[in-house]
Formats: C-alpha cells, structure tokens, sequence
C-alpha cells in the first residue's frame, strides 16, 4: 500500500515526534530545478508509516528504487512483528522457554546488539520488556494501573541477561518462562539502516528516510542545501518547535512521553518503561539522540529516557561521536528544561553534518548543562 502526498501530509500533520519541515520543495537555480527531481512515497509499516523522500534524475528508477526499500521494511515488519503470530519474533516467544529456537543470521545480530545495549546501558534499555507492556496495557491500548504486587510477579520475567545466546547454533533460549522479546524499542532504526544501505546502493545521493516520528536518516542534502532541516517538537505543543537540527549523513531519533500515554486521577503514564521498577518513567519529557545509525540512535533515545540526564552523561562519556538532547519538566506548567549533551569523543565522518540551532556540533570540548 502506498500513501498519495494528499495522505502523507495529514499523517505527518498528525504525527507527535519529529517535524520533517525540510520536506516542502526548496526553491532552486532553474538549471538545478531541471535536472533533479524530488519523489516522495509513504507506507504503513511496524504500527507506523515510513516516509522516502529522494532526489534524482529519473523519476521512475526512484519510485522502483524506493518500492524495493518498503518491500524491504516489509520483510523485517513480517519478522520481527509482536502483533503477528507468523512472525519469526513471536516463534521465538512461544518456543523459547521450552528449547533452544535457531533465529535467522540477521535477526540473531540484532538480538546480540540489543543485548549489547542493554548491558551498556544497565539494562536501561532491554528488549525483554514487553510483559510490562501488557501488565501497563499498553500492548492492546487497555490502559490499567497493575497493582504492585503484579509488578513485582512481571518483573521476575523480565531482565535481558537471561536471554541464552549461542553464537556458535545461532540459538536463543530463554532462562524464565513468560520471557518475550520485543524489539519495538529499535527494529524501526534498524528498518531505517536497511533502507539507507539499499538507496546507497542504487546510486541515491540524496534522501530523507523516516519511520513515522521516531527515527530518521538524512542521507547526504537537498539540493543547493547544506543539509536536512529537522524541527524537533516542543514536549508539550505539537505544533511548536523545541529545537531545529540540521543534517547530513546522520541519523536521529526522539522518544517522548506524548507518544502513547493515558492518564488515571490526573497523572500521566508513558508508554517507556524504566525495566528497573517495573512502573513508567517519570520526570522526563522527551529525548533526541543523534548519532551515525539509526539502530543505535532508536535504543539510545529510549535509554536516556529512562537513565535520564546524569546516566545519559556517564554513558556517552565512554560511547563516542554521541549528541543527547533531554526534556525536562520544571515546576512551572508547559515550561520545560533543555539538556544537551555530547560525547567528550566525538568527530564527525567526513560528510556528515550536525548543526543544533545554528551551533555545529563540531570536535570540542563537551559543553556542560
């Protein structure tokens, strides 16, 4: 299924993370205008809508080119989905607690770089989280308050160090039953890598690949740009801009607490899960991570989240070529404290630009908060 522009606009009208305001047509030089054209599609894929757009010279060859990117996330949604029971993720939850389940070479390494990022992150980020999920019913949009004993009877299945994998088989095992992955937390970075590599290889130079407003991809720059021009959303109004980044060759994600929410007697639960406590977090509004691939900009931003300000510094302090930026809640209603945060390494590759408000994310020392 592929969305008209008509669709497209009202769904990115919609959306509650990032503002993609680079996508209206730039004005160019008429010799640039003839000679690149700008092709936008959208598809429905992983609970949201991927959106291509690309430059070049021959429509026809970037409508195929793209196409072949959504068969791609196609593929990884059919594998990797919670939602349906075919899927080689949802085998894995029903077999795994019972015998080893050999998973497919791809799927493996995600698994092995998700459980990576979990032990880096201590265990802020884990994909094991998903009976947490279902007991906040968040899982089917059933939005209840779990008592605390039903927290503490969940908690016992969830913790990413109790996946067995064997490297050698391929294989993965559960140590508790009830034990489920879900990679919702980084397929559609992942999903995102995929598509760059595939326009990479088909000789596209220039295109902005999202996953609905979570994560993105600017792929080299519009023409006669010097990147792609990105509103991050304001925490508490969609439709106001907290930060304006511009890139190149870089990826970005954001996780906020306006994404999927409910409230009960005034509060506000998140869909973000800190593994720790069982509960949803509390005291962030929203995080941003930049970094140069998607996977790993789509667990981080959903790590930071949970570690907040202090664990985000200490990880990015041995993670280089990192950029963090944190919302939080103040005392004053709808004001929100920003936050940015750079690894203390960092160098850019060659092409790649990050600029934040007008100030490039250049080598430097790391400015403190």
């Amino acid at each position: 299924m592929r969305l008209s522009p008509a669709w497209t606009g009202i769904l990115r009208a919609l959306g509650l993370g990032l503002l993609l305001s680079s996508l209206t047509v730039p004005v160019y030089p008429q010799a640039q205008a003839a000679d690149l054209i700008r092709y936008e599609a959208s598809h429905p894929a992983m609970g949201t809508v991927f959106t291509v757009v690309a430059y070049g010279a021959d429509r026809d060859y970037l409508a195929e080119v793209v196409d072949e990117v959504f068969d791609e996330i196609d593929g990884l949604d059919a594998q990797m989905s919670n939602y349906q029971p075919t899927s080689e993720i949802s085998r894995i939850n029903r077999e795994a607690a019972r015998e080893p389940v050999l998973v497919e070479p791809r799927l493996f390494q995600l698994i092995q770089d998700s459980v990576r990022t979990g032990a880096e992150t201590g265990g802020a980020f884990d994909i094991t989280v998903g009976p947490l999920m279902k007991a906040w019913g968040f899982f089917r949009g059933q939005d209840r308050l779990p008592a605390p004993f039903e927290i503490a009877v969940t908690l016992k299945r969830i913790g990413y160090q109790h996946l067995q994998l064997n490297a050698a088989d391929r294989t993965i095992r559960f140590e508790r039953p009830g034990m489920e992955i879900d990679l919702g937390g980084i397929a559609k970075g992942y999903a995102v890598d995929q598509a760059v590599e595939i326009l990479r290889s088909r000789g596209i130079q220039s295109a902005l690949v999202s996953s609905g407003t979570s994560t993105l991809y600017a792929l080299g720059s519009p023409p006669g740009e010097r990147g792609w021009r990105v509103s991050l959303r304001s925490p508490y109004d969609a439709k106001k801009a907290a930060d304006v980044v511009l890139l190149q060759d870089f990826s970005l994600s954001t996780s906020g607490n306006y994404e999927k929410f409910f409230r009960i007697g005034g509060k506000l639960y998140c869909h973000i899960m800190d593994p720790h406590t069982g509960r949803p977090v509390e005291n962030m509004l929203a995080t941003a991570v930049l970094a140069a691939r998607a996977t790993e900009t789509d667990a981080l931003s959903t790590a930071f989240f949970v570690m907040g300000v202090a664990g985000s510094r200490k990880y990015m302090a041995t993670h280089p070529n990192l950029v963090g930026i944190l919302y939080r809640p103040t005392a004053a209603t709808g004001v929100f404290k920003r936050v940015v945060l750079r690894s203390p390494s960092y160098t850019l590759p060659p092409d790649a630009l990050v600029e934040i408000k007008g100030q490039r994310m250049a080598p430097s020392p790391a400015a403190k908060p």
